[in-house]
């Protein structure tokens, strides 16, 4: 699976509730809400660490990547086939096999059209395998925010950021093994 874009795509999310109204009567050259700065409560998961321990992530990586050894393997035979009919012509032509040129063209002609239907094989296999990881990456995203949602009702945080987005941080902030135990188990449970 394409972890890196995964974590890029949870990277940007965030999951922010502010709990405490905000004061639109102050006045703003820029028209920003301001945000109240005191009594925020925060949090913050690392996602490395969170996909690397996540069944559900996991899982879907993992048969991600079987398919994708599938249509290696599928792929690889394709083309030892295709190369062993290229020998073999290049043979019959050196040996002057062929009864006539028509023929040779003929038999060139449809090793070309194998060789084109591996390309368009190849192509339509990176098309799902993308698609699929696309697929994935959505109900990960969609799965960890429905979590924290739940997760955020009893805990309170006015925002729950990823720790990519911090320089800093105390690590008291940081809910990683939390949501990793509390994903895993809403996992096992709906599994």
């Amino acid at each position: 699976m394409k972890t890196k874009t995964l974590i890029a795509a949870l990277a940007v999310f965030m999951f922010c509730q502010c709990a405490q109204p905000v004061d639109n009567s102050s006045s703003s050259n820029n028209n920003k809400e301001a945000v109240p700065t005191t009594g925020l409560k925060i949090a913050y998961v690392d996602v490395d660490s969170l996909l690397s321990n996540y069944n559900f992530y996991l899982d879907l990586a993992e048969e991600l990547m079987r398919k994708q050894e599938n249509y290696s393997l599928v792929l690889a035979e394709d083309t030892k086939k295709l190369e062993a009919d290229y020998e073999d012509f290049n043979k019959k032509v050196l040996n002057n096999v062929f009864s006539s040129r028509e023929r040779a063209q003929s038999e060139q002609n449809r090793i070309q059209k194998k060789a084109q239907a591996i390309d368009e094989k190849t192509a339509q296999y990176s098309r799902e395998l993308d698609l699929e990881n696309a697929t994935n990456s959505q109900k990960v995203s969609e799965a960890i925010d429905a979590f924290l949602k739940e997760y955020n009702k009893e805990h309170g945080y006015n925002m729950i950021i990823t720790k990519a987005a911090l320089l800093y941080s105390d690590e008291a902030l940081d809910i990683t093994a939390d949501v990793i135990e509390g994903l895993n188990a809403a996992y096992e449970k709906a599994e």
